[in-house]
């Protein structure tokens, strides 16, 4: 199997190597060259890994379903693990101490931290801002506690993290921690018995849409009003984007107001990997760390934590008498919304003027899904999306990469979908 797709994805011959500084300052264009079709550039493609990439590659063969049962010991039950993934167990939690240079409560980098203080671990693969920027991915080897806090914060671009995994064999690390995206974890699981590591726990950061560097500064520069000065930002449960500048004031801004137009459309800011990735919910870590479930408002930093297996729990306890515990909550009713959805991916509509946009924004805060449902709402929302566009663009792809979870979650829309294009939901 991996030969054949490895013949399916022929990758050209290597370019000049750049250091990950470079490359994650990057044009889409100038990081894709050379490389397959579908390429998030999670560092596979790239120096000592690349042999490896067609046998560990999301995009060349997703293998999530056959690793979910040999890390998990069993695959997705119908209901919410269908969206979520396999888990022991869901928690709403945030740090006692709360980290404020953190995009949440800093749950993620306090628990690299503490695994090296315990000596659990020699190193942590964590991401940390390129020199002179806020927002560029530098993937690096941790090996003290401080190394690791200094990565707080989101850096929400396309970040080549495997091309650390070099070094780490390089130095002799047999315990490792990997912070990282649901690409680069599965490339890890595939890869992950040639390692030679005695120990490796994974942290996974839920993910969707990341772009490149350039590109997330020309969507700053289109939803802030003074983009040079957004020090965090993320799209929240009330249908508006946050934005938390420098001085500390919030920018918001309607979900519906956004000028998607004015970046080219999805199809034009988003990496076709993005757009044809079905694992937002990063379901092969360990533990998974976001915000998506948790309760607004975000000044109260909350954040969600699914424990997937036995290794996941034993972080989760890990970093447990750190953290403060909260409730899980939930209200309205995706499925309203899911319908128009739909239709809105069979006939794509203009935005609508700014009376109907203010309309539309009551609406959604309002009336529309929060908590767990707004989760629900949004992860089906992505899988709906990419498998319009892999149909659409990749067609042939198909059976490759969109694992069997993704029609079994989206059942409940097969008549509408099939209504709207013509054809069944599930190939």
């Amino acid at each position: 199997m991996a030969n054949s797709s490895a013949k399916a994805e022929r990758v050209d011959a290597a370019p000049p190597a750049r250091s990950l500084a470079e490359i994650t300052l990057l044009t889409q264009a100038e990081r894709f060259k050379g490389r397959p079709k579908l390429c998030s550039d999670c560092g596979i493609c790239g120096g000592e890994l690349r042999p490896l990439m067609a046998a560990a590659c999301v995009f060349v063969q997703n293998r999530h379903e056959q690793i979910e049962l040999k890390i998990h010991g069993r695959n997705r039950s119908d209901g919410d693990e269908l969206r979520f993934g396999v888990n022991r167990a869901i928690h709403i939690a945030r740090l006692r101490q709360i980290n404020y240079e953190a995009q949440w409560s800093g749950i993620v980098t306090r628990l690299g931290a503490l695994l090296l203080e315990r000596g659990l671990v020699d190193g942590v693969i964590a991401t940390k801002a390129a020199p002179g920027t806020r927002w560029a991915p530098l993937p690096f080897l941790a090996r003290t506690p401080a190394e690791v806090l200094a990565t707080a914060g989101n850096k929400p671009c396309l970040s080549p993290t495997l091309e650390v995994l070099p070094e780490v064999k390089a130095s002799g690390l047999k315990r490792l921690a990997f912070i990282g995206m649901g690409c680069q974890v599965h490339a890890l699981r595939c890869i992950e018995a040639d390692l030679g590591l005695e120990q490796l726990y994974v942290i996974g950061l839920p993910c969707t849409d990341n772009t490149s560097y350039p590109d997330l500064m020309r969507f700053l520069n289109v939803a802030s009003k003074s983009p040079a000065t957004v020090a965090h930002h993320e799209f929240m449960q009330d249908f508006r984007v946050w934005m938390r500048h420098d001085d500390g004031h919030l920018e918001k801004m309607n979900y519906v107001d956004l000028d998607v137009s004015a970046l080219g459309g999805e199809r034009g800011i988003f990496p076709a990997a993005c757009l044809s990735c079905f694992d937002y919910q990063n379901g092969l870590a360990d533990l998974t760390i976001g915000y998506l479930g948790a309760p607004l408002p975000p000044e109260q930093r909350w954040q969600w934590m699914l424990v997937r297996n036995e290794r996941g729990q034993e972080l989760f306890d890990l970093i447990k008498p750190l953290l403060e515990l909260g409730e899980r909550s939930e209200a309205g009713d995706r499925r309203v919304g899911m319908q128009a959805y739909i239709g809105m991916l069979r006939k794509p509509r203009k935005r609508p003027i700014a009376p109907i946009r203010k309309f539309v924004a009551w609406m959604q805060r309002n009336k529309g899904p929060k908590g767990f449902e707004f989760a629900r709402s949004v992860i089906e929302m992505k899988l709906l999306r990419n498998l319009v566009f892999v149909r659409d663009q990749y067609p042939k792809h198909e059976q490759r990469i969109i694992p069997r979870y993704v029609y079994r979650a989206l059942a409940y829309t097969a008549d509408v979908y099939q209504r709207e294009f013509e054809r069944t939901l599930e190939p």
